[in-house]
């Protein structure tokens, strides 16, 4: 068994991490936590760029934002589905990985593959906790082979089918990256001093936001990426004191033991 992560982002395509979360991903890197991202698919229907071009990008992406463990999954671009083959799919990294935190995308949003990453994600982290659930008939869910996985079908998760090997596991805690939703965040994570390699690890991905004709209508000027993300960060370090953030969104209520220790001043 692998050494266990402390924090897994999931997303369902390689760089939305990276545009979501990548500063608070390599700012608990540099505290010492483990940290790893899980890619659903493998980018085979962007409209720049190949699969390969964006293996190669995210291999990079990782390597700067410091994270100790990458895959992608064969779920098909584009065409991300709440089934039960790509829950167990999840679900297994879930247990080889055993992270105490996973970060999955807003709930909501104007990309399919976004929002139903999210639900997919949570339902696999509570399908990831059955002690009964049977991976036998899956072969291993990562990966970033292109070539198609046998998942396992419902009988797999029978309650006389016995436990796997990889011993069930559930995140303690699920919070949701929402930047590119307009929605006030529960918290956010002081970014300041990781911006510039976030903004790095982000343009790792020359195939997406270098200046080409492919797309030149819907993506943004290379010149003008570096503005837009940090207007977005310097909004959300405003609702904080800070300079650049990133936001997130938790559905459970905060626990506060001490009221002297809460941080951000009110007036």
């Amino acid at each position: 068994m692998p050494t266990p992560l402390d924090i897994l982002a999931v997303a369902a395509h390689r760089d939305d991490v990276e545009q979501t979360c990548g500063g608070t991903l390599l700012k608990m890197a540099q505290r010492g936590r483990r940290t790893g991202i899980l890619d659903l698919t493998q980018g085979e229907m962007g409209t720049r760029g190949t699969a390969e071009d964006r293996a190669r990008e995210a291999a990079e992406g990782a390597k700067i934002l410091c994270v100790s463990w990458r895959e992608a999954l064969d779920i098909p671009d584009g065409r991300v589905e709440n089934t039960w083959e790509n829950r167990l799919k999840v679900a297994r990294v879930i247990r080889q990985q055993r992270p105490r935190v996973v970060i999955l995308p807003y709930w909501k949003g104007r990309h399919p593959d976004h929002y139903t990453a999210s639900v997919l994600g949570y339902e696999a982290c509570f399908l990831a906790g059955l002690a009964k659930l049977d991976f036998s008939a899956a072969v291993p869910a990562a990966g970033g082979s292109s070539a198609p996985l046998r998942a396992g079908r419902p009988q797999d998760s029978r309650q006389d089918a016995g436990a796997t090997n990889l011993a069930p596991h559930r995140p303690f805690k699920i919070i949701y990256a929402m930047l590119y939703y307009d929605i006030r965040p529960t918290f956010v994570v002081d970014i300041t001093e990781q911006f510039e390699t976030r903004l790095q690890s982000l343009m790792a991905y020359k195939s997406q936001f270098a200046d080409q004709e492919a797309g030149k209508a819907i993506f943004p000027a290379e010149a003008e990426i570096r503005s837009r993300v940090e207007a977005m960060a310097r909004y959300y370090g405003m609702l904080a004191g800070v300079t650049y953030a990133e936001p997130f969104l938790q559905k459970e209520v905060g626990l506060v033991d001490d009221l002297l220790a809460i941080p951000v001043k009110s007036i």
